[in-house]
């Protein structure tokens, strides 16, 4: 999959570096903005089994 991304990229080694930076961190933005949020009440975070004693 990687090598499908770095193949189709333009520009040099270094111009392809920084898109795939951009991209890696469009990534990263689009989870911590809507996919985590969106899935964080479906995760058993909150769920202990600790009695308050």
């Amino acid at each position: 999959m990687y090598g499908w991304i770095w193949r189709h990229l333009p520009g040099n080694a270094w111009v392809r570096a920084l898109i795939a930076l951009v991209l890696a961190l469009a990534v990263v933005y689009g989870l911590f903005q809507y996919v985590f949020p969106w899935a964080e009440p479906l995760l058993p975070f909150n769920d202990v089994t600790v009695d308050g004693q």
